[in-house]
C-alpha cells in the first residue's frame, strides 16, 4: 500500500507530464487532462481510505483503483497516437507494476493483466486495423501478464515464508530470555529465602561448634597429661565432636543443594521425598517457633518436576507459616504437612493453626510484590513465584483459610508415569501415621 506521502508525489508527477501531452499533440487537450487527474484523484483516495476499510471494501476499492489506472494509462495513450505513442510502452509494463505494487493477492494483477490486455488489442485494431497484429500485441500482454502474477506469487511466498521464519525465531528467542529471566527469579527468591533462615543457620552451626572447640580444648589437655584422662573418655568426648561435626556438614550440605541452579528438566520425584528436603531446611528456621508435623506417604504416586524447584515451593511455604505464627505470638503453633492423592493428581495441603489470611489480604496473595510482612523478612515475590512454578509443572496452588481457623496453602500436581493407588470404600487414600519432626 502506498504512503499518503508517496501518493502525493506520484500525484504531482502524473499531473506534470501534462506538459508532455501537450507537446505531442501541438496544445490543450482536455481530455488528456482529465485522465491524468482522474488517475491522481484515484491514486490519492486509495491511500486514503484502504488501511480504514474493512478488509472485503479495501480489496473492492484495490480492485477499482487497478482499472481506473489501467484504463487511464489505455485512454492516454489512445489519445496520444495509439500504438505508435510514446507512451504505449506503459501498456506492457502495466501488469508487471501491479503486480509488484500491490501485493494484497493475485488478482489485482490479473485484473489490471485484463483490462491492458484489452486495451492493446482496441489500441492496435484501431491504430493499424490489423486483426494479427492486434492479437499478437495482445498476447505479449496476456504472456506478460501471467508470468507477473506468477512471480509476484512467488515473491508473496517467499516474503511469507521469510516472515514466518522470523517470527518463529523472535519467539524461540523470546521463550529463551522468559527463561532465563524465570529462572534468575526463582534463584534469586531461593537466595532470599536462604538469608532469612540466616539467623536460625547461623544458631543450627554455632551450637556444635561450641562444643566441638571446647571438645578440642579437653583434648588437647589431655594430650599434655597423660594418664590423667582414661582413653574410654577421650574416644566418648571424640565421638560427640564427630558428631559435631557431622551435623555442621549436614547443614552446609543441605543449604548448597539447596542453592545450586537446578536442572531444568522435570523428572519423576517422589513427593514424600520433596518434602523431607524441603522439612530439613525449614526445621532451622521451625523448629524455636512452632511443631511441625509431617503426614506424606511414601506409597504416593510420583510426580513430573524439578524437584529442586518444588522444594522451594514447599520450603518457602513452610517459612511463611512459622514466619506467620511467630508474628502472631503463638505458643502453642503447629504447621501440618499433609499429602494424598485425589482425582488423578498428588495433593499437598501446607496448614497452620494461626490467625488466617485476612479477607482483604486472599485476593491479592498472589500478587508480585505484595507481602504483609517487614522489609527484612519478605520481598513479596515468593508466594506468586511458587504459584508460577507450581503452573509450570501443570499444577495449581491456591490459598484458603481452615474453617478451625488458620491458613491452608494446597498444591495440586498432575501424576507421573505410575498410577494412583486405588481409593477405599470411604474415599479416602491410604495414609501413614502421623509422623511428627520436631
Amino acid at each position: 500500500m502506498w504512503s499518503k506521502r508517496t501518493a502525493r508525489v506520484l500525484a504531482v508527477i502524473i499531473l506534470g507530464f501534462y506538459g508532455l501531452d501537450m507537446l505531442m499533440l501541438g496544445g490543450f487537450n482536455p481530455w488528456t487532462l482529465g485522465l491524468r487527474l482522474v488517475w491522481a484523484l484515484s491514486l490519492l483516495g486509495y491511500s486514503a481510505f484502504s488501511s480504514e476499510l474493512p478488509e472485503p471494501w479495501a480489496r473492492w476499492l484495490e480492485d477499482l483503483h487497478i482499472v481506473v489506472i489501467a484504463c487511464s494509462v489505455v485512454g492516454l495513450v489512445g489519445l496520444t497516437g495509439g500504438t505508435r505513442s510514446p507512451y504505449f510502452v506503459l501498456v506492457p509494463v502495466l501488469p508487471l507494476a501491479n503486480c509488484l505494487m500491490y501485493r494484497r493477492s493475485a488478482r489485482v494483477g490479473l485484473l489490471g493483466g485484463a483490462v491492458s490486455s484489452l486495451g492493446t488489442f482496441a489500441l492496435g485494431w484501431m491504430t493499424e486495423h490489423h486483426l494479427f497484429e492486434a492479437l499478437f500485441r495482445m498476447s505479449i500482454v496476456l504472456a506478460i501478464t501471467m508470468f507477473s502474477t506468477y512471480l509476484a506469487q512467488q515473491v508473496r511466498r517467499t516474503q511469507g515464508s521469510e516472515q514466518e521464519v522470523s517470527l518463529e525465531r523472535a519467539r524461540r528467542e523470546s521463550l529463551e530470555l522468559l527463561t532465563v529471566s524465570e529462572h534468575r527469579r526463582a534463584q534469586a527468591e531461593k537466595l532470599a529465602a536462604l538469608g532469612r533462615l540466616a539467623s536460625d543457620v547461623a544458631h543450627e552451626i554455632n551450637n556444635p561448634l561450641a562444643y566441638v572447640g571446647s571438645n578440642v580444648d579437653f583434648v588437647r589437655d589431655a594430650l599434655r597429661r597423660p594418664g590423667e584422662t582414661s582413653p574410654e573418655e577421650l574416644a566418648e568426648v571424640l565421638e560427640e565432636t564427630r558428631e559435631g561435626l557431622k551435623h555442621i556438614r549436614q547443614v552446609v550440605a543441605d543449604l548448597k543443594g539447596f542453592a545450586r541452579m537446578d536442572a531444568r528438566e522435570p523428572t519423576e520425584c517422589a513427593l514424600a521425598e520433596v518434602v523431607g528436603d524441603a522439612v530439613k531446611l525449614a526445621s532451622l528456621r521451625l523448629k524455636h517457633v512452632v511443631r511441625l508435623r509431617v503426614d506424606v506417604p511414601e506409597s504416593l504416586p510420583t510426580v513430573f518436576v524439578v524437584r529442586q524447584r518444588l522444594v522451594q515451593v514447599v520450603l518457602n511455604l513452610l517459612v511463611n507459616a512459622g514466619d506467620a505464627l511467630e508474628e502472631h505470638g503463638a505458643r502453642d503453633g503447629e504447621v501440618w504437612v499433609r499429602g494424598f492423592g485425589e482425582q488423578g493428581c498428588a495433593v499437598l495441603l501446607i496448614e497452620d493453626n494461626g490467625p488466617g489470611f485476612a479477607p482483604h489480604v486472599l485476593p491479592r496473595l498472589f500478587e508480585p510484590f505484595f507481602t504483609t510482612k517487614g522489609p527484612d523478612k519478605g520481598t513479596g515475590l515468593g508466594l506468586s513465584l511458587s504459584r508460577d512454578l507450581v503452573a509450570q509443572f501443570g499444577g495449581r496452588l491456591t490459598a484458603s483459610n481452615r474453617p478451625e481457623g488458620g491458613a491452608r496453602l494446597r498444591i495440586e500436581l498432575p501424576l507421573g508415569v505410575k498410577e494412583l493407588e486405588p481409593r477405599d470404600p470411604g474415599g479416602n487414600v491410604e495414609v501413614g501415621a502421623v509422623r511428627p519432626v520436631l
